[in-house]
């Protein structure tokens, strides 16, 4: 493709959980890879719900009693990985504070506000919204199915708060979020981050940034 063309514009959509690092790892790896491509390529981000525990109590869990009964891997591991997680991390500009994420919690309310966004927002809001409960619960170990935490990230990002407390406090957009949850299950998404370009390409799991790049590339080129 000639620099001269436009860029390819293709669609993504990023289904991901917000207590799940490597999903974190992910958007900021594809974000980067973007950049690199942004001659060639316009990515439309779109993120969607997928819950890691959608069973999860409102007071979470030990996150290491947790992951050792999911995965039945010992702490020594468990350990040796989020090291790994943390190192990803900062090479891609992204503080993980493993020490304290002491506790994994239910996300479907922030779920629900992450579709708002995706109802009623920008693509940038929602990308705004998704880097911020990443942020409160990786590098600030705050809970994001709190409704005070999920209200101050609305608050500091200069969303509706009123809008926000009021779809908190009612049912609004959880049949939505199921609905969206079902359908990814229903087409093989058993583990995330999943990258779904153009609803027909699927890029499993928190890549680094040349295999995002090169299958941007790639994908733009055949489109």
């Amino acid at each position: 493709m000639s620099d001269t063309h436009a860029p390819t514009r293709l669609k993504i959509d990023f289904v991901s959980d917000v207590s799940c690092p490597w999903c974190a790892i992910g958007l900021h790896a594809l974000e980067q890879a973007a950049d690199r491509v942004k001659d060639q390529v316009q990515i439309d981000l779109h993120f969607q719900p997928f819950e890691l525990n959608s069973d999860m109590p409102p007071e979470g869990e030990d996150v290491m009693e947790h992951l050792q009964r999911k995965y039945g891997a010992p702490a020594e591991q468990m350990r040796k990985n989020q090291q790994a997680i943390t190192e990803r991390g900062a090479g891609l500009g992204f503080t993980f504070n493993m020490d304290q994420r002491s506790r994994i919690y239910n996300t479907f309310d922030a779920h629900r506000l992450l579709h708002w966004m995706e109802e009623e927002g920008s693509g940038e809001q929602q990308r705004a919204l998704k880097h911020a409960l990443f942020s409160a619960y990786f590098t600030h170990g705050q809970n994001p199915g709190d409704h005070a935490v999920l209200l101050r990230i609305v608050r500091e990002l200069g969303l509706d708060e009123a809008r926000a407390k009021a779809i908190l406090e009612s049912d609004e957009f959880a049949q939505q979020v199921r609905e969206r949850e079902a359908f990814y299950h229903q087409h093989g998404i058993h583990s995330v981050p999943a990258v779904i370009v153009n609803d027909r390409h699927l890029i499993q799991g928190g890549q680094p940034v040349e295999v995002f790049e090169q299958a941007l590339r790639k994908l733009a080129d055949q489109a």
